[in-house]
């Protein structure tokens, strides 16, 4: 189990990139063996399509192009953990996006080769340090890759979802990043030492107001295993259906992390 975290997360940019290109990689591969009638399968997206969803994780990669060809803001106004709040008020204009996408690329292989070369050529050129004007402020480059790993592993569990026996997996260190982000996400959203929340081999954090325990075990534990955190922080899965399907351990009278979740959709 790592060690509870007491101050900011550092992601290292090299394993961050090979991360996000390794699960790209995946779903790339993946998209390659999808029938016509399996990219026309409904997901649990709304009205999205297989096809649309494809189209929008090309749009996880393609962002980071998008926005380095926007000014270099002055100074930098935002933090890591502010993206998955932010992400929220920009859904309606994603979806159009995704679906504009789709319909303009009817080769997703072909778009997703694309995208992937753009980026890859993007981190070539582009110090970590560059700031990108996002949603959440401005953020250096090599802070909002890290956000590429939660777009593509959330996005690689609705396919997943979407295509019965399609079972892409999931990489490592894209895993790991995604579980972090979102763990300390939820610290900073209830910060405290009441509840010591246990993702498993990736993330331990304490949140929530309350007594603070000092040594042994906490009064307060919850403890899940990364996909399904992912699904509770990002609405795939409600907090209810986790604790009845014994996807969740809670334990404690402030281990009901239900009125935080989720924390995007």
């Amino acid at each position: 189990m790592p060690p509870v975290r007491k101050r900011p997360r550092a992601y290292d940019p090299v394993r961050t990139r090979a991360a996000v290109l390794a699960q790209f990689g995946h779903v790339r591969a993946a998209v390659r063996t999808l029938t016509p009638e399996q990219l026309a399968l409904p997901t649990r997206l709304g009205e999205w399509t297989v096809r649309e969803l494809v189209a929008h994780v090309g749009m996880a990669l393609a962002a980071v192009s998008r926005l380095l060809a926007e000014p270099e803001p002055a100074r930098r106004t935002g933090a890591l953990l502010d993206w998955p709040s932010a992400i929220v008020t920009d859904a309606p204009e994603i979806a159009d996006h995704a679906r504009r996408l789709a319909d303009r690329h009817p080769d997703p292989d072909a778009h997703l080769a694309e995208v992937e070369r753009r980026f890859t050529a993007d981190l070539d050129t582009h110090p970590g340090t560059r700031l990108l004007p996002t949603s959440a402020g401005a953020l250096p480059l090599a802070d909002y890759v890290v956000t590429r790993t939660v777009e593509l592993v959330v996005h690689t569990d609705d396919l997943n979802a979407a295509v019965p026996g399609l079972d892409i997996p999931y990489d490592r260190q894209a895993l790991a990043a995604c579980t972090r982000l979102l763990a300390d996400t939820l610290a900073a959203k209830a910060p405290g030492g009441a509840t010591e929340v246990r993702i498993p081999p990736y993330a331990v954090v304490q949140c929530v107001e309350g007594p603070r325990h000092t040594r042994g075990t906490p009064p307060n534990v919850v403890e899940t295993d990364p996909l399904t955190w992912t699904r509770l922080a990002t609405g795939r899965l409600t907090w209810q259906d986790a604790v009845t399907d014994a996807k969740v351990c809670a334990s404690g009278e402030r281990a009901d992390l239900s009125p935080l979740l989720p924390l995007l959709s």
